[in-house]
């Protein structure tokens, strides 16, 4: 009697191990998915200020220069092109002492193009954003141009743009260009680039370039800086530059 007693309670306890092995072993093979509890918090991402400040590193120093909010195609566009690095390598092409230095045509990379220097430009022209109030003080920062004649709605260049170097040599030009920043820092660097020697066409006999133009203000990403300065590709003309954009001095 104690000896089949003995063997019911020998063949329930294996059978109570295999049960709960095939559970353990179902666990590893099959696991249960886990519910995730992390809760998202939406950030807000940050904007581009109305007046963004942008660093013009050059070879020759370093123009800290400030974009006005009431020129907004100007000052997109000038957002974007840099973002782009659009401006990297561009040479000083026109450079006169006591009136301005003028940069940005993009056929200055290539010495090849030396007889065409002046005539660049991203392939668009910017509608006039001319301001009263907004006049040519030391620091100034203006759109070139093509002349009256031949740009009667006085459209500005897509990237070339001078830096006022002397304040009564360009006072002539108020209310006739887009002036769309002025220089909050780096009026030294304006004078030895605008002191350099040049040859009979204004152009400096040394290269002086812009290495890059970084933007000066917190927490903007590049895709950013691309998002909003995007809009500005929509509104303008398209307008090959054919032409010299000369400041008539």
């Amino acid at each position: 009697m104690k000896l089949k007693l003995l063997y019911t309670l020998l063949a329930m306890s294996i059978l109570f191990t295999g049960c709960k092995s095939q559970k353990a072993q179902e666990t590893i093979e099959n696991p249960q998915p886990v519910e995730d509890s992390t809760t998202k918090v939406a950030v807000e991402k940050p904007k581009i200020p109305e007046e963004p400040i942008f660093k013009i590193v050059t070879t020759e120093g370093i123009i800290t220069v400030k974009l006005y909010k009431e020129t907004p195609l100007h000052r997109d566009n000038f957002v974007k092109l840099a973002s782009q690095n659009f401006y990297d390598g561009i040479l000083f092409h026109r450079v006169i002492k006591d009136f301005m230095i003028q940069v940005g045509d993009p056929l200055t990379k290539d010495t090849a193009n030396v007889k065409m220097y002046g005539t660049g430009g991203p392939g668009y022209t910017i509608p006039a954003e001319i301001i009263e109030g907004k006049t040519h003080k030391k620091g100034a920062l203006a759109a070139a141009r093509r002349g009256d004649a031949a740009n009667p709605n006085r459209e500005s260049s897509g990237s070339q743009f001078y830096i006022v170097q002397n304040e009564i040599g360009c006072k002539h030009l108020d209310g006739q260009y887009t002036i769309f920043g002025e220089t909050i820092d780096g009026f030294d660097v304006i004078d030895k680039i605008a002191s350099t020697e040049t040859d009979g066409r204004d152009r400096p006999l040394k290269d002086i370039y812009i290495v890059t133009i970084i933007p000066d203000f917190k927490n903007v990403t590049e895709s950013e800086v691309e998002s909003t300065a995007g809009k500005t590709e929509n509104t303008t003309l398209e307008k090959k530059e054919t032409k010299p954009t000369k400041i008539v001095k």
